[in-house]
């Protein structure tokens, strides 16, 4: 059994020839990130580890599927929560924060029924 160290060291590195870096906020800490790319990839290339907590236990998740499948990858970006970073191109001045456990939903209105049956 192997021990991972919290060292703040990267594995994604950026490739040569890569987009101009763009200046983002990650949880209030400004961020220069590489441009032309997934929010997740900029996310990883800048050694961000911990994306979101589960509802249920808090457990720390990270991209994983990078392709829209797993939802691990959720984030706030600019306000809009649940948000997969997978999916979504890095632009400067995006406003991304880690989302802790579930996130509300808008309250329904008055005049939509329950459900689909109107019951």
């Amino acid at each position: 059994m192997t021990s991972h160290s919290n060292s703040n060291q990267s594995l994604f590195k950026p490739l040569t020839g890569a987009d101009a870096p763009v200046d983002i906020w990650f949880n209030d800490q400004a961020l220069s990130v590489p441009g032309g790319r997934s929010v997740a990839a900029a996310l990883l290339a800048a050694g961000v580890s911990r994306f979101r907590a589960t509802p249920v236990s808090g457990s720390p998740r990270a991209p994983y599927c990078m392709m829209g499948a797993c939802f691990e990858c959720l984030v706030e970006i600019d306000g809009v929560p649940s948000r997969q970073s997978c999916m979504v191109q890095v632009r400067a001045g995006m406003r991304i924060r880690s989302q802790e456990g579930a996130r509300d939903l808008p309250p329904m209105s008055a005049n939509v029924p329950e459900n689909v049956h109107g019951r």
